[in-house]
This record gives structure tokens, sequence and C-alpha cells, in this order.
């Protein structure tokens, strides 16, 4: 089974709680992209063909609701110009069984590795997936502090406090491709 990302459908997001100075109580920043493609192949057993499955975001398009936090973000955080994209590579996805359409919702752990800055770890998504037809929607969520990818914490003197605890998000849906 071969499932495709629908870019114009789906969305990357971030999620890290700050403390402005001009703001009395903390926020989420949030900021989001489209700019998302990628596949992802399971063979007969079950089991995720990893050669030729990948998610690729381009962080250069992430956008919030602040033109100052984004180029703060791209030039010193992720240093988009050097390091343009994310790259999620699925190892394994336990109790899911990726050669047989689900009827229903399904919830399981995505599993793989993420490259971010040049930096690959292993991350665990949490999944719930809802078919519909030859599509299917689902929402990922994951979480790791700054440093795990050798992320500089943000400290600018207009953002009081940055919670050391990313979020990213994926709305997603996927096309059968099979």
């Amino acid at each position: 089974m071969r499932l495709e990302i629908v870019p114009d459908k789906s969305e990357a997001r971030y999620r890290v709680r700050e403390q402005l100075a001009n703001v009395s109580l903390p926020s989420d920043a949030v900021g989001r992209t489209n700019a998302i493609t990628g596949t992802i192949v399971g063979k007969s057993d079950g089991t995720i063909v990893s050669s030729d499955s990948k998610f690729v975001v381009d962080l250069r398009t992430l956008r919030s609701d602040r033109d100052q936090r984004d180029n703060f973000l791209r030039r010193d955080v992720l240093q988009s110009n050097q390091y343009p994209n994310a790259v999620f590579v699925p190892t394994q996805a336990p109790g899911l069984d990726l050669t047989m359409p689900p009827s229903k919702p399904v919830t399981f752990k995505l599993t793989g590795d993420l490259t971010v800055r040049n930096v690959t770890k292993p991350v665990t998504w949490e999944v719930t997936c809802q078919p519909q037809g030859n599509e299917g929607s689902c929402h990922a969520t994951t979480n790791f502090n700054f440093a795990y990818f050798n992320l500089t914490q943000p400290r600018v003197p207009v953002v009081l406090s940055v919670v050391d605890n990313i979020v990213l998000e994926l709305d997603l849906v996927l096309r059968s491709a099979s």
C-alpha cells in the first residue's frame, strides 16, 4: 500500500508556549505551513518500507501571527536558509495494518527519524486517522525540548519566557496511490 500526502489539504504546525512583554497572559506561538509532501509505503506483512517513505516540510514557509517571530525563527533558530527542510522517515507503526484500509478511525504510534538542521533523532508521533474513501484524514502530534535537536531556545527582549517544549502537529490528508 502506498499513501501520498495531499499538500493542499494538509498542514504542519509548531506550537510553543511563550510570554510576551506586552501581553498579560502566556499564549501559544503557532506557526504553520502547507508546504508538506511525502509518501508512506507498507509491505504486505504490514511493515513500513522506510527506504520509500518520508515526509518533508519546507521550514522556510512557516508563518505565525508575527513577522518578527517568523524572521527570528528562520534566521536564528532553524537557520532555514542553510537547512530548508525538516524530514521525517517513518520506521514503525506498531499495531497498524497498512495492508488493510481501515473502515473506522484508528489510533496508533508512528515511530521514525526526524531530521532538523542536519540533526537526526528518533521521535514517536501519536496519530489518529479517519478513513474517507481512497483518502484518510490524520492528526499527529509529537513533542521534544529545544536541546534535543540542538536548537537554541529563543531569548529576545520582547519575549519574557519560552517554555522548553516544542509541539509538532500534522493535519494530513493521505490518498491511496496503489
